[in-house]
């Protein structure tokens, strides 16, 4: 089975966000698939995808002051300037992070552990909507195939 879907997530402030709910109320489907594998696409190069702790927001709060202190705005050495002093720094915290995840499916769930959450690392003061392409494949449940 396959299945793919564009994702729009709504504007977010700058830092961290733990979007695991958002991908999952847009992917019903995902419950069909005994066995697979989500990759998920961020369709933008100002921002990034990550996995990591879902349970304290103190964790993305650090996250958010380590990459503003380890990537810092207005370098003299940037020459991408036109999108203001967030742009670049933007870019780079984007392509450390990378934009996409590749995700297995269990028994109609994400097999992720326990702490585990999806983020959606907003580096621009103003982002915008994102967009994230999600393509599902994999197994059906044998619920599903007997249909």
């Amino acid at each position: 089975m396959w299945l793919q879907r564009e994702i729009r997530l709504t504007p977010r402030t700058r830092g961290f966000h733990l979007v695991t709910a958002d991908i999952l109320a847009a992917l019903p489907e995902l419950r069909q698939f005994n066995v697979g594998l989500l990759h998920l696409l961020l369709q933008h190069t100002s921002a990034a995808l990550t996995l990591n702790e879902n349970a304290d927001p103190a964790v993305r709060r650090d996250f958010e002051s380590h990459f503003n202190r380890a990537v810092p705005e207005n370098q003299p050495y940037y020459t991408h300037r036109d999108e203001g002093p967030d742009d670049m720094p933007a870019h780079l915290k984007s392509s450390l992070l990378g934009a996409s995840l590749t995700l297995p499916l269990q028994q109609g769930r994400l097999a992720l552990g326990t702490w585990q959450g999806i983020y959606l690392c907003e580096h621009r003061n103003q982002g915008g909507a994102r967009r994230i392409l999600a393509t599902l494949h994999g197994a059906a449940s044998i619920s599903q195939k007997n249909a």
